[in-house]
């Protein structure tokens, strides 16, 4: 802050990062600082110049389009977090966005790039990826491959020997799972760090051995039943993914290509961060464009429309509006009150029913069936968790669409 006026943040190139032939070293990301301020600027949008990937295909079939009808927001202003009145150009800047899309009514209206990204560069989605690896899970469900209440020993026998072993695919779906996992972010010890460092987000502890992402899953154990309550923890996706792989003997990438990316006319190549056995990175490593997450958005808004490919199954959609507000806690209501989270999704609302995948530092999938209504934003926030940020682009989204369904 200077004199109670915002400092806009600056992009990668005004920091410097990566600039130069070679950079500077102080100008350069590290293991242990690559997503942190200032570097994820830059990280965030060339993680493949960081990170062993594999691909998520998109197939040699014509991208889906888009039809546009393009609106100014420049003008727009609301009433923020702080009570204070924004204006929509601002917001964009002080909250770190780097790309953001507006879909409604079946139209593109709002397209924004910004920190030197562009329509074709690929963007780090964190915990959006769970949202779409649930969806594999949804497609799976709805043609029998899976059962919502089988034991998780029953796909994955190893499973046995820890926690999730007696664990429903509901019951991690819904991250309801008793199960021990700390979720705390960048603390040496912590459950989240060994992920880190198994899928090499992080460097190795001195002295540490190296576990794989399926070793760490391995050691967690129950420390209540399951079902309970819910509980953040990115690992459930990862086991989600495990249990995926099994019963379609595929690759969790192959599945994301066969069933959303290709079906959905993606007209850009994912990814997937892989650690060192080749396990893609199933709770936060995907990579995709801007309007590829929104392809992804629309599958789930135009599920059960007329003439649209039912490629998300509808009752999975409508599931994933219904969630458990009685099991959900601080601090998670502090930013939905009223909310939930339903197989991967976050519940605004309850009442409402429009859902939301999140990531953290700031990565957004929005969608309001309703009033068929999609928005995208994709960050590089300075720190993981910023939640008048969270509620700010929730405030951002109801002006949008306010102004959009306001009479002319």
């Amino acid at each position: 802050m200077n004199n109670g006026n915002i400092i806009r943040p600056k992009t990668a190139r005004e920091l410097g990062i990566m600039q130069g032939f070679p950079p500077p070293p102080e100008k350069r990301p590290s293991l242990e600082n690559w997503d942190l301020a200032p570097f994820n600027r830059w990280t965030f949008l060339n993680i493949r110049s960081l990170f062993p990937t594999v691909e998520v295909r998109r197939g040699l079939q014509e991208a889906s389009e888009f039809e546009k009808s393009l609106i100014d927001l420049s003008n727009m202003k609301f009433t923020n977090f702080a009570g204070n009145e924004k204006g929509f150009d601002s917001f964009l800047e002080e909250t770190y966005t780097d790309g953001m899309l507006v879909y409604a009514k079946g139209k593109l209206i709002f397209e924004h790039y910004a920190n030197d990204m562009h329509p074709e560069t690929p963007h780090l989605s964190q915990s959006v990826a769970k949202t779409i690896v649930g969806a594999v899970a949804g497609i799976l469900l709805e043609n029998g491959t899976l059962e919502r209440h089988a034991l998780l020993k029953t796909y994955v026998p190893e499973l046995a020997v820890c926690g999730y072993g007696d664990a429903t695919l509901d019951h991690v779906l819904s991250m309801q799972a008793g199960v021990q996992f700390t979720e705390d972010y960048g603390l040496p010890h912590s459950d989240m760090t060994r992920v880190d460092v198994a899928c090499g987000w992080r460097p190795a502890l001195a002295g540490s051995k190296y576990e794989s992402i399926r070793d760490i899953i391995l050691t967690l154990p129950k420390v209540r039943e399951h079902g309970e309550v819910f509980d953040y923890r990115s690992i459930e996706t990862d086991v989600i993914a495990w249990v995926l792989e099994r019963v379609s003997g595929e690759s969790l990438p192959n599945l994301v290509s066969r069933l959303i990316w290709q079906s959905m006319g993606a007209e850009r190549d994912g990814f997937f961060t892989v650690d060192r056995h080749g396990t893609a990175l199933a709770d936060g490593g995907f990579n995709a464009t801007l309007r590829d997450y929104a392809r992804f958005g629309r599958l789930i808004l135009d599920s059960g429309k007329t003439g649209a490919p039912d490629i998300v199954p509808l009752s999975w959609v409508k599931d994933c509006q219904k969630g458990d507000a009685e099991k959900f806690h601080a601090p998670y209501i502090n930013v939905t009150p009223n909310g939930a989270y339903k197989n991967k999704w976050w519940i605004r609302d309850v009442d409402r029913g429009d859902i939301a995948a999140r990531g953290v530092f700031g990565q957004m999938i929005y969608v309001d069936r309703e009033n068929d209504y999609l928005v995208v934003k994709l960050s590089s926030w300075p720190d993981y968790v910023i939640p008048e940020y969270t509620i700010d682009t929730f405030l951002a989204i109801d002006a949008i669409r306010n102004l959009i369904n306001s009479p002319v």
